[in-house]
């Protein structure tokens, strides 16, 4: 079995090295051997989990969902239908920050067509509409 430095294992899985110290700190990925002289040796079986993590983040799952998926993957009475939910759960979720971030920039565009740029910071629409009730 081959061993890797946190470097490589960094460069590999396409995360920063704190990211790797961070992930093993959160349980993510499993505590490594360590060297004679007390260096962490990863396996590649961590850079496959680290680009598992890395591409469910890239989705939008969370770190405690990673988790979840994670542990999901390793329960033997999980089905495929458990995984697809939780993925559905995932998108139904998208679509309510799409639809607040929709709104966010309504409201947002509704302001700055209001605002005529004139006057002080004092005399601002948009900071005057920030600070109403």
């Amino acid at each position: 079995m081959k061993s890797f430095t946190i470097g490589q294992v960094a460069e590999r899985s396409g995360v920063g090295i704190e990211t790797v110290r961070f992930y093993e700190r959160e349980g993510l990925i499993p505590k490594p051997n360590r060297s004679s002289s007390g260096y962490r040796l990863f396996d590649d079986e961590t850079i496959a989990r680290l680009q598992f993590i890395r591409r469910a983040k890239e989705l939008g799952f969370t770190l405690n969902e990673i988790k979840e998926l994670l542990s999901l993957r390793l329960n033997a009475t999980t089905s495929c239908a458990d995984i697809k939910s939780r993925a559905e759960a995932k998108i139904t979720n998208i679509d309510e920050k799409i639809r607040t971030l929709r709104r966010m920039k309504t409201a947002l565009k509704k302001l700055t067509s209001q605002c005529n740029s004139q006057g002080s910071v004092n005399e601002c629409s948009i900071l005057d509409a920030l600070d109403s009730k």
